[in-house]
């Protein structure tokens, strides 16, 4: 695969399809392992639904065959966010955050009416989750630490939960006997409520300073604990659904956009958000790498999500509205902790309504992350919008290009929700571009899965059946894999979103990312998938004495060429 680029116009000229490499590796079907084996935890679920060893598990026919298709280095985990596992929203010493008053205010804005008061209850089940992650052979569990679990009321010198600060303490030190690293998110959306209350939350600088404080208290309790710090998850999903679309807390938009908005505006606000945003991230990095990392020798990074767009058609005009999709949605993040501002094309189309950098901003945004998490799902094609309303701008029309699922007639890719089309290859097209447009970074993949929409009538027998989540999981690791051998990319790791199903924000339990069946109507009881009985087969870690050898992945010849950028 070839990549030409240049800013403002990035053609891309991509070997249609790659064939890989058939692997001669065989497995053997799974019956137990040394790292499962008399645990009685196993995989199992709580009501013998069935047991992993019993999953008729065959090593894949084509790469990655197995975890040592992968560097030897590269790490593989499972992945939770606080308030969307946790519960025990109103014990021990917590406080409300901008999720609670949300949820509780306006559970219409919820599909289901929910909230995460309970979610899956991890806040009194984290050992049994954690085993459970261990004898999936996972190296590593990235979660979330809840902002108003730690200071209830947002700032530092309001005081600090002791009840929360062991909490987390005690999830760090099982993952040190378990052998497994810990990620750590510094903010996953648990805004305090005090603090929305006090000053608009991330709508005001004010929110810069009490960043800072509350990174510093982890830093400073659980820094020697943790491998790698994720500043912020998602800034791009919490300011465009919170501040834009008014979906998520705290529900703001423009009155046009949306009716049950009662405050907000689309055309400002977001920009705000994603500003302070960033200057919280600059801030917590200087004061990490000043104050923190040369003793502990952590790493420190910010999560981002975006999709890959691909032109709608060869037009010119198509191409370059894919370009500012990227921009709009990836560039928006990654051009300031990279280049110290935002994209041309932001700039230029946004105007007076886009805040600036100082210099001295400018300059601590500027590399500010040791590595980039990456969390991707999904792809969409990208139309130039000619006709945007100039009476009602807002941040979705501002890069006059349209984004559609949708082309002639067929999906972009298979659909699994309303946003979520399984497209792989758009994995590989976004790690090459990263690659080129951002300096080779470090990523790891903070993030990668995909739904079943909940069915209350079907057995959980059935539910845990979810061929199309192994699919998933393999074709856009065997990209990722792809971008590794043929591209040199720097992958270092893959996190699966998510260990189990949770509260999904606005969807509430409607749709179930898991690899472990929650069953809602019982206890919360824990029932493997067959993708949580995959992995474990995936990941398993065979005698030391066998030898593994990476191979390159053949690419075919180029079929047709594939405008992109």
């Amino acid at each position: 695969m070839a990549f030409v680029f240049r800013r403002g116009l990035v053609v891309a000229l991509i070997n249609a399809a790659l064939v890989v490499a058939t692997s001669l590796a065989t497995a053997e079907i799974i019956s137990s392992s040394s790292s499962t084996a008399g645990n009685p935890l196993l995989l199992r679920g709580e009501k013998g639904v069935r047991d992993c060893s019993q999953y008729p598990y065959v090593a894949p026919t084509t790469l990655p065959t197995d975890r040592f298709s992968f560097p030897p280095d590269f790490v593989f985990g499972t992945a939770t966010a606080a308030y969307q596992v946790e519960g025990a929203a109103n014990t021990s010493g917590r406080g409300p955050s901008l999720w609670d008053r949300f949820t509780h205010d306006f559970p219409e804005r919820i599909a289901d009416g929910s909230s995460g008061d309970v979610a899956i209850d991890h806040y009194h089940r984290f050992e049994e989750d954690i085993i459970r992650m261990k004898n999936m052979n996972m190296d590593a569990y990235r979660f979330s630490i809840s902002w108003s679990r730690i200071i209830p009321y947002g700032k530092r010198s309001t005081g600090v939960n002791k009840e929360g600060i062991e909490f987390y303490h005690r999830i760090l030190d099982l993952l040190d006997e378990q052998d497994m690293d810990a990620y750590v998110t510094i903010f996953h959306w648990t805004t305090p409520q005090a603090l929305e209350a006090e000053y608009g939350g991330f709508l005001s600088r004010d929110i810069v300073g009490d960043f800072k404080d509350f990174a510093d208290l982890l830093f400073e309790e659980y820094g020697s604990k943790v491998s790698k710090w994720i500043t912020l998850n998602e800034p791009w999903t919490y300011t465009i659904k919170g501040y834009e679309e008014g979906m998520f807390a705290p529900g703001r938009c423009s009155v046009w956009v949306d009716r049950a908005c009662r405050a907000g505006n689309s055309a400002v606000e977001p920009y705000i958000v994603t500003h302070n945003l960033l200057l919280a991230h600059a801030a917590a990095v200087q004061l990490y790498r000043q104050k923190y990392q040369r003793e502990q020798k952590g790493e420190i990074g910010m999560t981002l999500c975006t999709f890959w767009f691909e032109p709608y058609s060869d037009k010119i005009e198509d191409i370059d509205a894919a370009q500012r999709s990227m921009d709009f949605m990836y560039g928006w993040y990654m051009d300031p902790i990279t280049y110290g501002n935002y994209p041309r094309s932001m700039i230029d189309l946004v105007g007076s309504r886009l805040p600036n950098f100082t210099t001295e901003e400018s300059k601590l945004l500027k590399g500010s992350y040791d590595f980039l998490g990456l969390n991707y799902y999904t792809g969409y094609y990208s139309k130039n919008n000619p006709d945007v309303d100039p009476h009602h701008p807002r941040y979705r029309t501002d890069s006059g290009a349209i984004m559609d699922a949708w082309r002639n007639g067929e999906p972009i890719g298979e659909p699994a929700s309303r946003w979520l089309y399984i497209y792989p290859e758009g994995f590989r097209y976004l790690l090459n571009y990263t690659k080129d447009i951002y300096r080779n970074p470090t990523i790891y993949i903070t993030e990668n899965g995909v739904s079943d929409e909940d069915d209350p009538s079907k057995p959980i027998q059935e539910a845990i059946k979810d061929q199309r989540r192994i699919d998933y999981y393999h074709s856009h690791l065997q990209n990722l894999l792809m971008s590794i051998r043929n591209y040199n990319v720097t992958v270092k790791g893959f996190f699966a979103w998510s260990y189990a199903d949770n509260y999904e924000w606005s969807d509430g339990y409607t749709y179930r990312f898991g690899l472990y069946y929650i069953d809602y109507k019982d206890k919360l009881l824990r029932y493997p998938k067959d993708s949580a009985c995959w992995f474990t087969a995936f990941l398993e870690k065979p005698s030391p004495k066998v030898q593994h050898r990476a191979r390159p992945i053949r690419a075919a010849l180029p079929r047709s060429l594939h405008l992109g950028y």
